[in-house]
């Protein structure tokens, strides 16, 4: 998606940009939004007694953690490291490797410490929409205990309606996203301001010494806390991932001016009612769920209908992320290829994956149903996050002084600052890996290996491709006007290396006994950059015997597109007429042999993903009438 910026004082341009901001609320910030419905609960559930020395502590360590880690840290730093107006892990991956070389080993670490990133991404998207729906519908309890047996079935009906409403684009529920997104943070303000009014001893914890002195009593304790802190900065990452989408401006405004200052509002809100509970019997019912005490009898039921739909556009904007991060991983070569549906004519950003999203229904469901509480999923949620934060901060403390060449002092004191709170946030929660932690590991492991096999397994396919390939120059030389036989057309043979005779050529040319008019061997490269300009998007070479190169250069971002390609090859006087084209495109059987060193059972999930790939046809947009497919078979 382009990123927007709007420049200027004019009523059109003001107008624009409160557009921008509204958007971002709903998109960026529905996540971290809606942390309040669990994370206080979370927190107290490590903690024996509740007194004002405990309310007043965690209270400092949410505030501070807010201000360090999403204000200081992604707000002002991160997002500094943009590539191209594009965020996210993947882009700043491909930002961090310009700081060494191809082949290195630094390049090998960079490479795989933003895989793992990406893969705990996974494991992200499975338990937002799992935890956030569930905390909001578990609600309906406070309200009586009758619900409870009912708890569940809503919440995955809730859930289900929004897997399949995805087929239609988040355009179908993106028109409220915004505005209900800033009816539900003015709402959660309002409550919270009350209850601080009544009792005002909340606002000393603004004071970070009191977070301080309460993990320095109890150091043991303080570290288990941490995994129930970090709660409160879930989503952060959507500040950097989502920048492209409405550009950085809009994203600042709408946190410092209108998010942040909401969130500190609803916390010690919930603290004041702890603080003002009169008896220990009246803190447990506060206890129970501190946020939906914060609202009167009457306003509960509306108060859970706001969450519940708070908590869909939350769990929205990371299901559109996980698609996006899988487009790009596909473009990249990190994923085999998949069917993408866009689903916006206006909005390049608004794509649909149909197996991502099934895949990511079954996750979800399966979640809720095997921990049942919200409370059990907030142990499962932390690690993912905090993972990926973590492994944010190291990839933009290589991109900041390997490519920005920002003062060595400087970065190493700030990014090894950002660093000890992503790792003590990390180690909190890598304690509750019994407890439920270990599932976005599993999900990051799964995530992970079919990455780095399919990577793998790609760069040993080629080598087996060209192990005994016949160097394109070398075959040019061979030709005779009279031998083969050419018959009228032009010849477009995909193929993943230009130098060398596609097997495709050679099948045709064994097979058929002729060669066409015009052969053009093309292949597509995608770049490390989010969008390829059309002047850049084409490298056209003229051989001898009528034989032509096309490299075609896509971004990560950018929808390969051939028919389309070949159009732009006019503007360099070489014309395609389709009806007069014929696409081959090599369809190989590929067999689990002992030539290579890759592990076997490597080897055939290399071969399932391969097998489950979308066809080439379908996802370069090459008209099917105009395609000839030539098999063989590679033995692995």
């Amino acid at each position: 998606m382009t990123q927007t910026t709007v420049n200027g004082s004019s009523p059109a341009s003001a107008k624009m940009r409160q557009g921008l901001i509204i958007g971002a609320l709903g998109v960026v910030y529905g996540d971290i939004g809606t942390s309040p419905l669990y994370t206080m609960k979370q927190c107290f559930d490590d903690v024996r007694n509740v007194n004002q020395t405990a309310v007043l502590g965690i209270l400092s360590l949410i505030a501070w953690a807010l201000f360090i880690v999403v204000t200081l840290k992604y707000v002002i730093v991160i997002m500094r490291a943009d590539n191209r107006g594009e965020g996210g892990i993947l882009a700043l991956t491909a930002l961090a490797l310009r700081a060494t070389k191809r082949g290195s080993p630094a390049y090998g670490w960079i490479l795989a410490a933003g895989l793992i990133g990406a893969a705990l991404f996974y494991g992200d998207g499975v338990i937002t929409p799992a935890i956030s729906v569930l905390s909001a519908v578990e609600g309906l309890k406070v309200e009586t205990p009758l619900f409870d047996p009912y708890v569940l079935p809503i919440t995955i009906v809730l859930l289900g309606a929004l897997f399949m409403l995805q087929r239609g684009g988040t355009n179908r529920v993106g028109g409220f996203f915004g505005p209900v997104t800033a009816v539900w943070f003015i709402v959660i303000a309002v409550l919270g301001g009350i209850e601080i009014v009544q009792d005002p001893r909340t606002l000393l914890a603004l004071n970070p010494l009191y977070g301080l002195r309460f993990l320095l009593v109890d150091p043991a304790r303080g570290f288990v806390l941490l995994g129930g802190v970090v709660l409160a900065v879930t989503g952060a990452e959507a500040l950097y991932a989502d920048m492209g989408h409405f550009g950085a401006q809009p994203i600042r405004r709408a946190w410092l001016y209108f998010v942040f200052p909401a969130l500190l509002l609803n916390y010690f809100g919930q603290g004041a009612l702890l603080l003002s509970a009169p008896d220990a019997a009246a803190v447990r019912r506060v206890l129970e769920n501190p946020f939906y005490r914060l609202a009167p009898g009457w306003a509960l039921l509306p108060l859970v209908v706001l969450a519940s739909a708070a908590t869909i556009i939350a769990s929205q904007a990371v299901i559109s992320g996980a698609y996006s991060i899988t487009r790009q991983a596909v473009q990249l070569g990190y994923l085999p290829r998949l069917e993408i549906r866009h689903t916006s004519e206006q909005e390049i950003g608004q794509i649909y994956v149909p197996r991502i999203n099934i895949l990511l229904l079954v996750a979800v469901v399966g979640l809720v149903l095997g921990f049942r509480s919200s409370d059990n999923l907030g142990a499962a949620y932390g690690i993912a996050v905090t993972g990926t934060m973590t492994i944010t901060t190291m990839l933009a403390l290589v991109y900041m002084y390997g490519v920005r060449h920002w003062n060595p002092a400087l970065a190493a004191l700030l990014f090894g600052f950002f660093l000890t709170v992503d790792l003590a946030f990390f180690g909190a929660n890598m304690l509750k890996v019994a407890e439920g932690g270990w599932f976005p590991l599993v999900v990051a492991a799964i995530v992970y290996m079919a990455m780095t096999t399919w990577r793998s397994g790609r760069r040993l396919l080629q080598r087996e491709r060209e192990r005994d390939a016949l160097p394109l120059a070398t075959f040019i030389a061979t030709l005779r006007p009279d031998r083969p036989l050419r018959v009228p057309g032009t010849a477009v043979f995909m193929t993943g290396n230009i130098t060398v005779v596609p097997n495709a050529l050679l099948h045709n040319l064994k097979h058929n006994k002729v060669l066409h008019d015009r052969v053009v061997l093309m292949t597509v490269q995608t770049e490390d950059i989010p969008y390829v300009g059309d002047e850049q998007r084409l490298e056209v070479c003229h051989l001898d015997q009528n034989f032509h190169t096309i490299t075609v250069h896509y971004g990560f971002m950018d929808q390969p597109n051939i028919p389309r390609a070949l159009a732009q090859c006019r503007a360099m006087q070489f014309h395609f007429n389709l009806l007069e084209t014929s696409f081959f495109v090599g369809r190989e059987k590929l067999v689990a042999g002992s030539r290579t060193r890759l592990w076997r059972w490597r080897k055939r999930l290399f071969i399932f993903l391969s097998n489950t790939m979308l066809d080439a046809t379908e996802f370069f947009r090459i008209p099917t009438n105009r395609v000839i497919e030539l098999g063989g078979q590679i033995e692995l």
